[in-house]
């Protein structure tokens, strides 16, 4: 092989922590040893237990997105030295998350509404100078981190992180939340923080040659990895990117939430979740080949696992110029700052936006868009829609909102005005709260409440009334989870009878019937749009 080489175009860049496939709850120590505890070990030791009744689950459609390993039987060893070694290399951390509980159980029996000044000195000891406890005005107590001190403890431990290079010819591969990665014969497993510049020199190699051999010194190949290593490279040039330069704006679907707007001086990607692989399928869809050598602003709705994807991110860093985030600094266990997250994995130039706070950039200007929903009414600040204007034309992606008070875009209209085009988020059903949140509730919680409170974004009337509130001329429905890509982190599939298809499929024929243009989408779409009108 030549020593210049390309990285090829479907190898997949896995990020990992503790051999479990990272998302942003991995990241943040508090959330990270909550999941450790309340999700991976709960799910290690049940398939110890009975590896048989996580076999026929996975194999159970109706079962899908559970706490099931997708893991052959006779693996059972493996896990077992996997949780052994979570349980004696990270119990600080697992003894932390029991910390968080017991302070918990501390305030519920506390003298409700007296002061806390003597309740500081019964805080568990690794929680002591961490947390502030706290009332709401209605003397309910509960505590926040201060976040900063826990990346700055042993607590962040970079040790954990880990990449998995493997190659992809398909868009298989086991639920995300309940299968960790075991050692395979065609999986390289390297042991780098994802900050590591080494990852930014290997993903630019996918469109910039480099030496193979400054590659493997860099990532500290060893001998025994060299082969497999090696099989990861080609000769062989990809496409070249050919960059928009026309005088309208032009919009590519790439799937899910992630949408790329392009005019001649900026681009600008939504959620960023992309169907990175060069390999062949049936359904077409754009990839890595079709996004920009360099990205101006990347834009963030929140902080789950469908719209921080590191897998896309990770690769994608050395071409980001700006990461534009929502704000908080709440503290909260279910409300983890982003941009601190962020900074420590390596991102620079990371903006926070809050609520109507505009960016303005040349002739573009990004507003921040309240909304509610997807987060099982907790009280989550990081969490912000997207109105993208450039000249007199407009975008509105509301992603996951769920327009369950009408009055809130009304308000918003009055400040914003009418837009062009909607892109609105329709799983309407969603998951209860248990299925991502559960890891971090201290107490078990009713089956009924559970199912009462979803990761749900609107049914039809609410998506109605969002439309005849900014009056657009499109209508798109997207962030639906369709495309096969997406069921490894979502585990979301529908038939024509799912409540989400019925209800999408219900608001497009409204749409057209009022003579505008609606579609939901799927797979790819590209429109090209006049600064003035649509074309």
């Amino acid at each position: 092989m030549s020593d210049q080489v390309y990285f090829k175009p479907n190898v997949v860049i896995e990020p990992l922590v503790d051999k479990w496939y990272a998302w942003p709850h991995l990241i943040s120590p508090a959330t990270a040893a909550m999941n450790l505890s309340g999700r991976h070990m709960k799910i290690m030791n049940s398939f110890i237990q009975a590896p048989h009744i996580h076999a026929a689950a996975v194999k159970n459609p109706k079962m899908k997105g559970g706490p099931f390993m997708d893991i052959p039987t006779t693996r059972v060893e493996e896990v077992k030295a996997l949780r052994d070694h979570t349980q004696s290399a990270y119990k600080e951390i697992l003894d932390f998350s029991e910390d968080i509980k017991s302070l918990d159980k501390l305030l519920a029996v506390h003298n409700k509404g007296f002061s806390f000044n003597e309740l500081y000195e019964k805080i568990p000891e690794r929680l002591k100078g961490m947390v502030e406890l706290v009332y709401d005005l209605n003397n309910n107590p509960s505590f926040r981190f201060f976040e900063p001190l826990l990346y700055n403890s042993n607590l962040y431990n970079e040790s954990m992180q880990s990449i998995a290079l493997f190659i992809t010819e398909n868009d298989e591969r086991p639920f995300v939340l309940s299968t960790p990665r075991l050692e395979e014969t065609a999986v390289l497993h390297l042991d780098l923080p994802f900050r590591d510049k080494g990852i930014d020199l290997l993903s630019k190699m996918k469109r910039i040659p480099s030496s193979l051999a400054a590659i493997k010194a860099t990532l500290n190949i060893s001998k025994e990895q060299e082969s497999l290593f090696e099989s990861f490279f080609t000769t062989e040039a990809p496409p070249k990117y050919e960059r928009y330069t026309g005088d309208r704006v032009r919009m590519r679907y790439f799937g899910h939430a992630c949408v790329l707007v392009e005019t001649k001086e900026v681009s600008i990607l939504i959620d960023p979740v992309v169907s990175y692989y060069g390999y062949q399928h049936e359904l077409d869809r754009f990839s890595d080949i079709d996004l920009p050598d360099e990205i101006d602003y990347v834009l963030i709705t929140h902080n789950h696992q469908d719209h921080v994807l590191f897998e896309t991110l990770l690769p994608l860093r050395h071409r980001i110029k700006n990461i534009v985030i929502p704000k908080t600094t709440s503290g909260a266990l279910q409300d983890p700052n982003l941009k601190m997250m962020f900074n420590n994995i390596g991102f620079q130039h990371v903006i926070e936006i809050g609520e109507l706070e505009t960016i303005n950039f040349g002739d573009v200007a990004i507003t921040g868009i309240p909304f509610i929903g997807e987060h099982s009414d907790l009280n989550v600040q990081c969490k912000v829609c997207h109105h993208v204007k450039t000249g007199d034309f407009s975008f509105l992606f509301v992603a996951d909102s769920c327009n369950i008070e009408p009055k809130l875009y009304e308000h918003v209209q009055k400040i914003i005005g009418d837009v062009d085009v909607v892109f609105l988020g329709m799983e309407c059903d969603g998951a209860p709260l248990s299925w991502l949140y559960g890891p971090l509730l201290t107490k078990e919680m009713p089956r009924d409440m559970d199912n009462s409170r979803r990761l749900a974004g609107s049914n039809f009337e609410q998506g109605k009334h969002l439309v005849e509130v900014f009056n657009p001329k499109e209508l798109y429905v997207y962030a639906m989870g369709l495309e096969p890509w997406l069921e490894f982190i979502s585990s979301i599939k529908y038939t024509e009878q799912s409540h989400p298809i019925v209800a999408s499929n219900k608001l497009v024929a409204y749409c057209k019937s009022k003579g505008m243009e609606a579609e939901r989408l799927f797979g790819e779409k590209e429109l090209m749009y006049e600064l003035e009108t649509i074309n």
